[in-house]
């Protein structure tokens, strides 16, 4: 019988592949849909290992991300602020809360972004965030799973925002 830890593991190991995959998609809803494949699994890991805030916070995601295909509306972004900040207080369990807070309000903002160009740079904030919270919660999968996701953030944002504009500047100057 596998234990919880491993169990947890083995879900955040799947949720990587995930977010591989998510950020080289250009189209916002289809990095989004990856997102909310992803964070049920981080979610239910964080269940596993006894995170209450931080699965909470997931749940909370997981409906970002959805109504996030959907709008971008600022109101609803800020009453998902506002169930974030009523949800960490609420299930309070000490600073890992409050780093776990901060880190999906940043990744709140990035889900309302009109364009997958600021999504990208605002998740890259939230993502920092989280490595923090996963290196204090004791889990080394989710430590590499946010690494990797920034990486292939990075990546994706190179091949549409760096490397096009490189390849321009290079025809102009030549």
């Amino acid at each position: 019988m596998l234990s919880n830890f491993l169990f947890s593991q083995i879900l955040i190991a799947i949720a990587i592949c995930v977010d591989i995959i998510s950020f080289q998609f250009k189209e916002r809803n289809k990095i989004l849909v990856c997102l909310v494949i992803s964070t049920v699994l981080i979610s239910s890991h964080f269940m596993l290992l006894g995170y209450w805030t931080a699965a909470l916070l997931g749940l909370i995601s997981v409906a970002r991300y959805l109504s996030g295909m959907f709008t971008t509306s600022n109101r609803i972004m800020w009453l998902f602020l506002i169930i974030i900040l009523v949800t960490t207080i609420s299930s309070f369990e000490g600073l890992l809360s409050i780093v776990g807070s901060l880190g999906t309000i940043f990744t709140t903002i990035a889900a309302f972004r009109n364009d997958d160009k600021r999504l990208r740079q605002f998740m890259f904030i939230g993502t920092m965030i989280w490595i923090i919270h996963n290196y204090f919660a004791g889990s080394p999968g989710a430590v590499i799973m946010e690494i990797i996701f920034i990486i292939s953030n990075f990546v994706g944002y190179f091949r549409y925002y760096i490397k096009p504009n490189y390849k321009y500047l290079k025809k102009i100057t030549a």
